[in-house]
């Protein structure tokens, strides 16, 4: 379900991770998190925006590998979220 609201209705915290997830260094994860986040974010409750803050700080290439299944994930990142980001189709 994808949540297609104003910037204004977002909190600023939840703006900034969008602009954080759109810039990040790599292409492919600027286009997988930025689109990730601008279609979920609006919908996660305040524990899984804490969550993918967290996930953030995360390197590009392990994220990728772990996102696209090349490596496992680590059982700390096992969660809902990764769940989320692992069945996230870029369009």
């Amino acid at each position: 379900m994808m949540i297609d609201l104003p910037d204004a209705d977002l909190s600023p915290r939840r703006k900034r991770l969008i602009f954080r997830s759109d810039h990040r260094g790599t292409k492919e994860m600027d286009l997988l998190l930025g689109s990730f986040a601008r279609k979920h974010i609006a919908t996660m409750d305040e524990a899984m925006v804490d969550r993918f803050e967290v996930l953030l700080e995360m390197s590009d290439p392990d994220l990728y590998h772990w996102i696209t299944g090349q490596e496992p994930t680590p059982p700390e990142w096992d969660d809902a979220l990764m769940d989320m980001l692992k069945a996230h189709r870029y369009r």
